[in-house]
């Protein structure tokens, strides 16, 4: 089940509500990613108190690591990890396409070594939809090839060309067929999403466009940025193709990015992101701040009495957790310094979406969007 309402718009950007089996999402929303069933060092009521209303898994690591079987016997991957709200799943394209060497793509799917045990596996649309009816996640994305930036190592290769993207687009067309035909065999009860590839041709991006909207799924996923492209490529695709999509279906850009990528999100016409830098950035001591980023374990932070951000309110900053406190965690590499720098650099995304759900419904996004650069500009 999937049924999305849309409550107000400001130019492209949009304020919206998402009803799936396993609750309400309100759009526009950043989704944490919990690719093994969970999102690294935070728990699950955690998540629920900064308001996450919807976290991700991976099609591809839960098939490899614990396997169908286990999480077949919860009834699926929410009562497997302790979650209650909705779950997106990524299809495995992105994870195969990262395994370089390792995989063969051919017209019927990918052979690869598995990178747990090197058992040989095959991976198709129907595999994927199959793995994913299992995991019963809410929202289930098709079976795509993720059209890389760069042919081969980016030093030896060369850029995608047009053809190559042409060719990539169409398979990940015809695997988008496959996947909702096996989608609908299985009866699977959530959402099928469709994934626009094209690399960094606009007319590539328009053409699957249309392809997949013919296909009248219940909403559509930008895929195939974030894979190497230079940021202002990025961008470009950005602004093109998310307000082309239909208006009355939710708009998902995959693996973007940045507090400033979310916020120029929006302004273009997306509803949905996800990323792992929140918590792989956390992981390194990196955190995002209102006034721009800091990296905690620089020196100048080691008698900082200050807490990261002083206008945030979570646990890390609200608790009485100093920066000066966080270096030396981060000096000694005790484990609770990236489980703070987690709390803190979630709930700064998830509030960031709050923030720009409440401009929008009060008409006020391109003033706030002036000013979250300026705030961003400012400097930690």
């Amino acid at each position: 089940m999937l049924e999305f309402e849309l409550l107000s718009t400001e130019g492209l950007a949009r304020r919206g509500r998402l009803r799936l089996n396993h609750g309400v999402v309100q759009t526009p929303i950043f989704m944490p990613v919990g690719t093994y069933g969970t999102v690294k060092g935070v728990l699950p009521s955690s998540l629920v108190e900064m308001n996450a209303q919807i976290i991700l898994g991976n099609t591809f690591h839960l098939w490899m690591r614990p396997g169908l079987d286990v999480i077949r016997s919860f009834g699926g991957l929410h009562r497997f990890e302790g979650w209650t709200r909705p779950i997106l799943t990524d299809s495995g394209g992105f994870q195969v396409w990262s395994l370089g060497d390792m995989r063969k793509i051919s017209e019927e799917g990918v052979h690869f070594a598995s990178p747990v045990n090197g058992d040989k596996l095959f991976l198709t649309p129907e595999v994927s939809m199959q793995i994913q009816s299992v995991l019963d996640s809410d929202i289930v994305m098709q079976f795509d090839e993720c059209t890389p930036y760069y042919q081969g190592d980016k030093s030896a290769g060369h850029i995608t060309t047009e053809a190559e993207a042409r060719s990539s687009m169409e398979l990940s067309l015809r695997w988008a067929r496959r996947s909702k035909s096996e989608f609908e065999r299985l009866a699977n009860r959530n959402a099928l999403f469709g994934i626009v590839q094209g690399g960094m041709f606009e007319s590539l991006r328009e053409a699957s466009l249309a392809s997949l909207v013919e296909l009248d799924l219940p909403g559509y996923a930008v895929g195939g940025v974030s894979v190497g492209e230079p940021k202002d490529e990025m961008l470009r695709i950005m602004a093109h193709t998310p307000h082309r999509l239909p208006a009355h279906k939710p708009r998902y850009l995959m693996g973007v990015g940045t507090p400033e990528d979310l916020v120029e999100g929006v302004a273009c016409g997306v509803d949905m992101f996800d990323c792992v830098m929140p918590t792989r950035n956390a992981r390194n001591g990196h955190l995002f701040t209102r006034f721009g980023d800091l990296k905690i374990r620089n020196a100048r932070h080691k008698q900082d009495q200050r807490p990261i951000d002083e206008s945030c309110a979570c646990h890390a900053c609200a608790g009485g957790f100093s920066r000066a406190y966080l270096h030396h965690l981060e000096r000694c590499g005790e484990m609770l310094a990236p489980m703070l720098a987690t709390l803190h650099n979630l709930h700064y995304y998830l509030n960031l979406m709050q923030e720009i759900r409440d401009a929008l419904e009060a008409g006020r996004f391109a003033e706030f969007r002036q000013r979250f650069a300026a705030d961003r500009a400012r400097g930690v």
